[in-house]
């Protein structure tokens, strides 16, 4: 039997089935933390954030500064060990070499969700990111890699697009590995397409 997961997120059915990926596109200056932390903490048992763009210390003041449960987190760090951070391997966190390791963050997504049960988040944060440093094809393939896990373990998905650095094409491409969307656009506002 298929989990349902509800979504707290305007414009969204008010739950989707396990399996879903949805994609966030955002203005590069958008304010995607509230509905980032929303997702996270509805009706979750575990999640994971897979971080592309800040290091696992600013995922956990996040998720701090937004009274999600940090209890329920793991934190995949993709940058700290590029740039030389110190790191501090907790219960909750882990690295992989390079925010271009994709191979490194698909292996890792899948331990987490072969080794939690229950309802299940991930958070891609973010494709932008992820294209920057390994190339849209790159991106893409591994999107596509990420979205067929949620499938297979009945998990949800939420992964950010910052919509003005990608060619319409990209976008597009991009959009189509998904069952939602959600469209976030400079003044806040919230549209969404399932």
């Amino acid at each position: 039997m298929t989990l349902e997961y509800a979504l707290e997120i305007e414009g969204t059915p008010e739950t989707v089935p396990g399996g879903t990926g949805i994609l966030l596109l955002h203005p590069s200056t958008g304010e995607t933390d509230r509905i980032d932390t929303d997702f996270l903490k509805t009706d979750t048992d575990s999640f994971l954030v897979v971080s592309t763009r800040t290091t696992a210390r600013e995922v956990s003041q996040k998720l701090e500064y937004y009274d999600v449960d940090e209890s329920r987190a793991v934190i995949l760090d993709t940058l700290s060990i590029e740039r030389g951070y110190s790191r501090r391997s907790g219960e909750g966190i882990h690295y992989v070499a390079a925010p271009d390791d994709v191979d490194g963050i698909v292996a890792q997504v899948e331990r987490f969700l072969e080794n939690h049960d229950g309802k299940v988040r991930l958070s891609f944060d973010s494709v932008t990111e992820l294209a920057y440093y390994a190339g849209d094809d790159a991106a893409l393939e591994t999107v596509g890699r990420l979205v067929g896990l949620l499938e297979e373990h009945d998990a949800v998905g939420l992964f950010h697009l910052s919509e003005e650095v990608h060619d319409d094409e990209v976008v597009e491409q991009f959009r189509s590995l998904f069952d939602g969307v959600v469209d976030l656009d400079e003044d806040g506002n919230v549209s969404a397409k399932f």
